[in-house]
């Protein structure tokens, strides 16, 4: 076991999207940065960039979805460095579209699998190491669609995010004798290359999406990034439980 100097904030699903901008923002703020994604290339060549800006950085390949690979390495970083400071349970995604009558058993149980199942594993692995972190805190992702149950064929996404908003309160309940904070983040319509296809083919569709948010305008990735900074700081020691809404005012509808 090594200790490090400053503190450690792991991010799941970070080789790209928010969760790379997530990843660069708490560097700068002087974390040592763990990114985790699936894509190797993406994650040497994400680890390289952060380098180059001073960010100290390493990139841990698995898959969020599989419980052995989740613990396995969150067990080696926490053993690593001593400790976790900070959990950023980013990953996660839409998974396709089906509607519940033709939707197959394999389909429902890999969406729950990459939005809830994802934070349960990770986070279960990491507090035995965040109850040794600083101000240690565990930030994850919900959605508009745990609300409203998401659009046509995007019913088990947001019911898989109806759970993390769910599981967020119940960690902060869980946790809170030791001190650990739980919050999440539920952005609304973030420009990433996520949408490069719609933007592409679609792109009156794309255009159309400000028209449903209350600012006229998508968000960007630093937007996010800048309020996960905040969650992890200090600043919000006092702030658990709670579930920061991070689009514009696309929740109230217009």
């Amino acid at each position: 076991m090594s200790k490090i100097a400053g503190k450690l904030a792991v991010i799941t699903g970070a080789t790209g999207g928010i969760g790379y901008e997530v990843a660069k923002r708490l560097g700068k703020d002087g974390y040592t940065v763990i990114l985790n994604g699936i894509e190797h290339e993406s994650g040497v060549k994400r680890v390289k960039e952060l380098t180059s800006e001073g960010i100290k950085a390493e990139y841990y390949g698995f898959d969020v979805t599989k419980e052995e690979e989740v613990t396995q390495n969150i067990n080696k970083i926490g053993e690593k460095y001593g400790k976790i400071d900070v959990l950023v349970n980013n990953a996660g995604g839409l998974g396709g579209r089906s509607r519940f009558e033709e939707m197959t058993t394999e389909f429902y149980r890999f969406v729950m699998a990459l939005n809830l199942d994802s934070v349960f594993f990770a986070s279960r692995a990491a507090i035995p190491f965040l109850k040794k972190g600083e101000n240690a805190t565990i930030i994850n992702y919900t959605s508009n669609a745990g609300w409203n149950a998401g659009g046509p064929g995007a019913g088990i996404y947001g019911t898989s995010k109806a759970g993390v908003h769910a599981i967020t309160r119940a960690l902060a309940k869980d946790l809170a004798e030791y001190s650990i904070r739980v919050n999440a983040v539920s952005p609304g319509t973030i420009d990433t290359p996520f949408h490069t296809q719609i933007k592409s083919t679609k792109p009156e569709v794309f255009a159309s999406w400000k028209n449903n948010i209350m600012l006229g305008r998508l968000g960007q990735p630093e937007e996010v990034a800048s309020v996960v900074s905040f969650l992890a700081s200090n600043d919000a020691a006092f702030i658990t439980a709670e579930t920061i809404q991070i689009g514009g005012g696309q929740a109230l509808g217009i």
